[in-house]
């Protein structure tokens, strides 16, 4: 059903560019955002080992987009998005989403390196500092593999919640038209492990074992007020097909759900996110996170509540098989000066357990003061 709405989509796409129409082109804007922060870090060691305090970190990008409508009423529009960090401490730029999109009275076609449906209409909690406990953060000075391991074990660098399992992978997305609030979208994916998107190299093989092949999202979201609260809420499904498996290994299906309230100047959220992580049994990653937040004129106030449960079977995020349980709250407030101009002051504190090697249990605290431009 997912592939036929996905070719459906894109068949009414190249009927409507073939239609005679003129246009001046799509002329392309720069923007992006400067992220800054500088960081203090107090975390327990490992026996021998001892950590910097005191850093900085920074997240940059620039964007490129345009769009033009066609004078059949068609919109036709590109965007372009590269990340200018160094990495690694190398000096190469990555560009992380390329797609062209069309769209008109029936919805919306993305085609390229984008986000799918069930990243772009998930519902977030409120946060304290979106870059440091948002659904997809950015900044970050905890070493998880020390806090959340015994011998291994890690729950990634960030403690996001974001149902993005293909990343930037080239695919297919439609969605809806928003229809008395309402949303929804379906993403088609059709070589998720495969590095190449460029075109330049030949078709792969489809018989590696646990790489996937094709997956699919579902996702849907509203956005509205009842008796003055508004109401934003969603939810979005994943699944990846394997190539071929290995034991204990399977298909993969995540899922997430959300709601968001707000009501005069007060915010609350809730969001949820299961991963089976392709594991057949007892791998399951469990994410819940609750988050508020208040406005008064330049100044928002937010506070966030994190717990993540990994299951006791060995998987990317559990190397040893130990059963893993990850909390971390945050509180932080930030002071707009200008048009998308801010300052951002927070404090996170993790506490981590795992039952390897006796329960060993690991803590720490994290202080962050940056501004964001958004340009």
């Amino acid at each position: 059903m997912v592939r036929k709405l996905l070719m459906a989509s894109a068949a009414m796409t190249v009927v409507a560019a073939a239609t005679p129409a003129v246009a001046d082109g799509v002329e392309l804007e720069i923007g992006g955002y400067f992220s800054g922060y500088a960081l203090y870090t107090d975390q327990d060691e490992p026996t021998g080992t001892e950590y910097r305090n005191f850093d900085f970190r920074k997240d940059v990008e620039l964007t490129f987009s345009g769009e033009t409508t066609l004078d059949n009423g068609l919109t036709v529009g590109a965007f372009i998005e590269t990340n200018m960090d160094r990495e690694d401490n190398t000096t190469s730029n990555i560009i992380e989403q390329s797609y062209m999109y069309t769209s008109g009275g029936w919805g919306r076609v993305n085609f390229g390196e984008a986000n799918g449906a069930a990243y772009l209409l998930q519902v977030a909690a409120p946060s304290a500092d979106a870059n440091i406990d948002g659904f997809n953060p950015e900044i970050n000075t905890f070493d998880l593999d020390t806090l959340t391991s015994s011998g291994g074990v890690t729950t990634g660098d960030f403690l996001g919640y974001a149902l993005d399992i293909t990343g930037y992978t080239t695919k297919l997305s439609y969605f809806t038209p928003v229809m008395n609030g309402f949303q929804a979208g379906v993403t088609f994916t059709p070589a998720v492990s495969e590095a190449d998107q460029s075109g330049l190299a030949g078709i792969t093989v489809n018989n590696n074992n646990n790489q996937y092949d094709y997956a699919y999202e579902i996702a849907a979201r509203y956005e509205g007020e009842f008796e003055g609260v508004g109401i934003t809420t969603g939810a979005g499904y994943f699944h990846g097909e394997r190539e071929a498996t290995t034991a204990g290994n399977e298909d993969r299906d995540a899922w997430n759900a959300g709601i968001d309230l707000d009501f005069a100047a007060f915010g609350l959220g809730v969001a949820y996110l299961h991963d089976d992580n392709g594991v057949a049994t007892d791998g399951d990653t469990s994410i819940l996170v609750v988050g508020a937040d208040y406005v008064t004129g330049p100044y928002t106030f937010g506070v966030s509540y994190y717990d993540r449960e990994d299951e006791a079977a060995a998987t990317a995020v559990n190397s040893t098989g130990s059963e893993l349980d990850t909390t971390r709250y945050t509180g932080g407030v930030s002071y707009s000066y200008g048009p998308g101009m801010d300052f951002r002051g927070s404090i996170a504190y993790i506490e981590s357990e795992t039952a390897a090697a006796g329960d060993v249990e690991r803590d720490a605290y994290q202080i962050a003061v940056g501004t964001v431009i958004s340009f």
